[in-house]
């Protein structure tokens, strides 16, 4: 089984180290010690941490139902727009997220540098790279 420093589960997390110590102090996430003495955290555990801690964290606004279940939210950081298209960037948490959507839509829903918006993905092919 995997195990995670805190400096490693504070990445994966989008949080401080120390943010994860108070977590473990508080009893919120399990931490062990290894053979050298250093604590750390066993991967299923960080996993279900996660899982837990994002239930809620992003969600439709106006109770909309959607079967995406992929979504970034996140502040946006250009848009480039031509005549019929428009490319988007977002920046979600370490994340750039690019999409391209037609001209119309981006008017239509006013986005723009600088505003809040929600990156939603659904796809017949995602690759998982390990590491």
């Amino acid at each position: 089984m995997p195990t995670y420093s805190i400096g490693q589960a504070a990445g994966l997390l989008g949080v401080s180290s120390e943010t994860v110590r108070r977590w473990a102090d508080a009893g919120r996430l399990r931490m062990e010690r290894d053979g050298t003495g250093n604590r750390v955290i066993d991967g299923v555990g960080l996993a279900a941490f996660a899982q837990e801690r994002a239930v809620g964290a992003y969600e439709v606004p106006g109770g909309v139902a959607t079967s995406v279940r992929n979504s970034f939210v996140g502040i946006v950081t250009a848009v480039t727009v031509d005549d019929v298209a428009a490319q988007v960037a977002i920046q979600c948490g370490p994340h750039r997220v690019v999409s391209l959507v037609t001209r119309e839509s981006a008017e239509e829903l006013g986005i723009e540098v600088g505003v809040t918006v929600t990156a939603r993905v659904k796809s017949t092919h995602v690759h998982v790279d390990l590491g």
